[in-house]
């Protein structure tokens, strides 16, 4: 059986910050530091294991809950605005996902976005990194479902969206928050570890550090 045949009817749902985008290290910059001027020194460690991966409002109540006050009222257009201009000076796509995604695409899988950032800065992202085209018309954001990773509605939405069953699908995400939401919505869960730590992503049911092993894993997921 070829390629195409045994991947004409799965899904590959990718997450953007991390997979397609090395963005992580440039939003950990700007936020680490906006964050350590509010009073809280947080550490790597603790960007990771309590942001990454999650949507603006869940960041946004973790740090008030440590600060114990408010945000200043400008402090997110500022955090957009750091974040926007560091993008445009340094943001390049994943090492190899280009090629990854084409490899699916040539053996018949179909692909969509599904981040939990804001739609226009997954949009904005992926223009800055020649991407945009590749995903138009299949990409979803945190917005259009109530709950955000680690609950599974994204991705379900996703799914829905695109016609597949959750069965059929497979969930490439860098943090763990995003693996358990695949988990959660029943998808097959491939972590990637480009900048992730591999033990955070173990739940993965595939864990991967090049994504030139992409399609293979898909295919191995997909029998």
């Amino acid at each position: 059986m070829s390629s195409a045949i045994e991947l004409s009817d799965v899904l590959v749902v990718l997450d953007c910050d991390g997979v397609l985008v090395d963005s992580e290290p440039l939003v950990q910059r700007v936020e680490m530091e906006m964050i350590a001027a509010l009073g809280w020194p947080i550490t790597l460690d603790e960007m990771v294991d309590q942001h990454l991966g999650r949507s603006w409002p869940v960041i946004e109540a973790n740090i008030v809950r440590r600060t114990g006050s408010p945000l200043p009222h400008d402090f997110n257009q500022r955090r957009i605005d750091a974040t926007t201009a560091l993008f445009e000076r340094e943001l390049t796509a994943v090492a190899g996902v280009a090629a990854a995604v084409a490899d699916l695409h040539a053996a018949g899988a179909r692909t969509c976005v599904a981040s939990s950032s804001a739609r226009w800065r997954i949009e904005l992202v992926l223009s800055l990194t020649g991407q945009l085209e590749t995903f138009a018309g299949r990409i979803h954001s945190a917005a259009d479902v109530s709950n955000g990773k680690p609950a599974p509605d994204l991705f379900l939405h996703a799914a829905s969206r695109m016609g597949v069953a959750p069965a059929r699908c497979v969930v490439v995400e860098d943090s763990p928050a995003g693996v358990a939401a695949g988990l959660a919505a029943g998808m097959s869960v491939i972590g990637y570890a480009g900048r992730t730590p591999a033990a955070l992503l173990a739940n993965a049911h595939v864990v991967l550090d090049d994504m030139t092993a992409l399609p293979a894993a898909v295919t191995r997921l997909s029998r």
